[in-house]
């Protein structure tokens, strides 16, 4: 069973200040510079924006400390040393999606359609941001259903990021239902719409949080760490 969930875009919090410092400005700019456009532009996907978020639980069945993976539902998620040791306590995995919609992708192709780069470039930081922020608030939505049981949650991790391999995305979709919360899975492990997130969450009794899970990873190359940390630059 999938429990699913639909956010109006003022849930989300989307942060104007925030999109401008991960549009990374170039020399001799600030992110205050485009600060009336960024506005403007969420205010175009406000209105239209349809994102949605949905999770389901299964019990852990094994821990293959070897392997660095865990078996569930009969399918071993080969989750890496970072992950692995992360979740490795957990009793049971939330798997989930969510997904900013196809707003963000169209808005994004019509301004380059239009010759409007930077708008096209804006666009699609805000669908990335709105598609991370959903992932946010159904984590929430699993600690709430779990804290009730007296158990605990990790932090998310999807396939692509702390050494997971992108192709067990596929994996994670043969769990969930089909074309879940309108997302869809092609043969490169790419979603459709662009602008979604993948991945679990460990439940149990044993297992922590660790709010800042880019401090496990050993990547200095990884655009989510560096978008990460320019964002949190003041």
């Amino acid at each position: 069973m999938m429990n699913t969930f639909q956010y109006d875009f003022s849930e989300l919090g989307v942060d104007g200040e925030r999109i401008g410092r991960l549009l990374g400005c170039g020399e001799g700019y600030q992110a205050a510079d485009f600060s009336g456009l960024i506005l403007e532009l969420i205010g175009n996907i406000a209105p239209v924006c349809s994102a949605k978020a949905g999770y389901s639980i299964y019990p852990v069945e094994e821990w293959k400390n070897a392997a660095k993976s865990a078996t569930i539902h009969g399918i071993d998620f080969n989750l890496r040393d970072v992950v692995f040791s992360q979740v490795r306590k957990a009793e049971s995995l939330a798997l989930f999606i969510c997904t900013a919609g196809p707003e963000p992708e169209k808005l994004c192709k019509k301004a380059m359609e239009d010759g409007d780069p930077l708008a096209s470039y804006i666009y699609d930081i805000i669908g990335s941001e709105i598609a991370e922020l959903a992932s946010r608030l159904v984590l929430k939505e699993v600690r709430k259903a779990s804290e009730i049981s007296g158990l605990r949650v990790t932090n998310r991790y999807s396939p692509g990021y702390c050494g997971w391999d992108v192709s067990e995305q596929h994996k994670l979709f043969e769990l969930m239902p089909g074309n879940s919360c309108g997302v869809s899975l092609n043969a490169s492990a790419l979603m459709n719409p662009e602008k979604s997130v993948s991945g679990l969450i460990g439940i149990g009794a044993e297992v922590s949080f660790d709010a800042y899970p880019c401090n496990l990873c050993r990547r200095t190359d990884c655009l989510y760490r560096m978008t990460q940390e320019r964002a949190n630059t003041t």
